[in-house]
């Protein structure tokens, strides 16, 4: 079942990435933005699971928009 998302903010402009949403059945928060692709990047976290992605986020993004709960 596809989820059920709730557009928070974005910091974009022309329809660009960063933004965030919320899922309104689980509260999770997704992030839409650049993938972090640099091999030395990467290396540099911890935990890494299978099917695990990252993204950049702007600071501004997450103060602006991100749930205070």
């Amino acid at each position: 079942m596809a989820r059920r998302l709730k557009l928070l903010g974005t910091t974009s402009e022309d329809g660009k990435c960063p933004t965030l949403y919320e899922d309104l059945d689980t509260g999770d928060i997704i992030v839409q933005g650049y993938t972090l692709v640099d091999a030395d990047d990467v290396a540099q976290l911890d935990n890494v699971l299978d099917g695990e992605s990252f993204v950049v986020v702007p600071r501004d993004l997450l103060t602006r928009f991100a749930p205070k709960e």
